[in-house]
């Protein structure tokens, strides 16, 4: 890299590639590229590390489409409360990663199962307010052993307790996971029309950074916007968009919506949307702009705001 390195950087292009190693191989080698003694050998171990990255990523990509499909077209899957899904042959190093996706596509207590060694292990990831680890002990005597905290467990069992730990699971989550928490939540820092962005602004946000757990970016929302008519598909499923005011010659803003790209008849209607967003500073070629990372986008003014804390309910 050739600019000045940020959380940003540490968070979305370093720590994947470090925690590849482990996924895929070993987490020696991410120790071996840390404390490498010179360049050459830090080259050839990073050369190792991304390629580990790059397999990672094809697979998170390829199992959780399978599962995808496994949900959509199993019987009563898509309606469940949970989901739980097992296939023997499964990377154990992406499951965790998996089953996250899942929760962004179908909001419930998710589990994903493979297959190690003869035995069936897995990866358990949460949903706001909802103890996990507890839904699992609750099906304790199905399983060898099991670990974890609220949001994210793993646990290991016998081949032939899949299909009664399904069952079990999910009807302990139908019995004690409130309806109001099947519904996504974003805290929200600030509404805002996008002409409140001046420089001033800016540099205070700058001063709070740098940002990361615990001290997140501000989260705004924004409503009445429309696309310029440039929107398109980048990479494989992201949207990238120049944005303004639907009725006032206001400014323009570029903006990026990962894994967004099923929102695309919405923007291109011309109708406007809302939309819910962190602003970056995005550098390119040494000229530094404003960015909206979008992290979701809704019709017309769909969103709703409650209270003194912002909390923005999102609209499955």
């Amino acid at each position: 890299m050739k600019r000045r390195l940020c959380v940003t950087d540490l968070v979305f292009a370093l720590g994947p590639r470090i925690n590849a190693a482990g996924r895929i191989e070993h987490g020696q080698q991410a120790v071996e590229l840390l404390l490498a003694g010179d360049l050459a050998e830090a080259e050839q171990i990073a050369l190792r590390v991304d390629a580990h990255n790059v397999q990672r990523q094809e697979l998170d990509k390829d199992i959780t489409r399978e599962a995808l499909e496994m949900i959509a077209t199993a019987p009563d899957a898509v309606d469940a409360w949970s989901t739980v899904l097992f296939k023997p042959t499964w990377h154990k190093g992406v499951i965790g990663i998996v089953a996250s996706r899942l929760i962004e596509h179908y909001y419930r207590p998710t589990i994903v199962l493979t297959e190690s060694n003869g035995k069936v292990v897995g990866s358990a990831r949460s949903v706001r307010g909802f103890d996990v680890y507890e839904a699992i002990h609750a099906c304790s005597d199905l399983l060898e052993q099991f670990g974890g905290h609220m949001y994210a467990a793993g646990l290991t069992m016998r081949p032939e307790q899949v299909a009664p730990f399904r069952e079990r699971f999910e009807a302990h989550v139908r019995a004690t996971l409130p309806l109001a928490y099947r519904t996504p939540v974003e805290e929200v820092d600030l509404e805002v029309d996008l002409d409140a962005f001046n420089a001033r602004f800016v540099n205070v946000l700058r001063h709070m950074a740098p940002y990361g757990p615990g001290n997140m970016r501000p989260t705004f929302v924004a409503r009445g916007l429309v696309d310029t008519g440039s929107a398109r598909v980048v990479g494989t499923d992201h949207l990238k968009l120049t944005l303004r005011p639907a009725h006032a010659a206001g400014p323009r803003y570029d903006a990026i919506a990962f894994k967004q790209a099923h929102h695309m008849d919405l923007v291109r209607s011309g109708a406007p949307f809302s939309v819910l967003f962190t602003l970056e500073e995005n550098e390119w070629q040494g000229r530094t702009t404003l960015q909206l990372n979008i992290k979701d986008i809704k019709p017309g003014s769909a969103v709703e705001v409650h209270g003194a804390a912002h909390e923005l309910v999102l609209a499955q």
